[in-house]
């Protein structure tokens, strides 16, 4: 009741936003090693089919890839700052991951290539996207950013 009213977030705020914030990190590291990597690197993690889908991928599908991790890092700092920006970049966050979804399920066949196996990041991936703009939004609503 007192840390509503007087703006300060609770202990589990700075947990969630630490966490949250690892989580962004291994996806921006997990983005890097992909658009960093030669088909030959990845080669040795991904068979013919799936190094085919990945190599495939279009610029734009790829971008939404790096906006979708770029705004939510983006977002967790602005949450650990306390910040309300943390909302918008939550936002455009997930609108990446969503174009990123469209063209790895709709366009490109992903559970053809990765099995029904290969729906199971992408949709941890969805839930945490809008978990985080709820998240964040609760958390203005609190005052525990502004």
């Amino acid at each position: 009741m007192s840390d509503q009213i007087n703006g300060k977030p609770p202990t589990s705020f700075w947990i969630i936003a630490g966490v949250a914030l690892v989580w962004n990190l291994i996806g921006m590291a997990i983005y890097y090693m992909q658009v960093t990597s030669s088909p030959e690197d990845l080669a040795q993690y991904y068979n013919d089919v799936e190094l085919a889908f990945i190599t495939s991928t279009p610029t734009w599908a790829t971008s939404a890839y790096a906006i979708a991790v770029t705004a939510g890092l983006l977002g967790c700092v602005f949450l650990l700052l306390r910040k309300a920006w943390a909302i918008p970049m939550f936002i455009i966050s997930l609108a990446g991951i969503v174009v990123q979804d469209i063209y790895g399920f709709l366009i490109a066949d992903g559970i053809g290539v990765w099995g029904a196996r290969g729906a199971i990041l992408p949709a941890i991936v969805l839930v945490v996207g809008i978990a985080l703009i709820l998240y964040s939004r609760g958390s203005k609503d609190k005052h525990w950013i502004d």
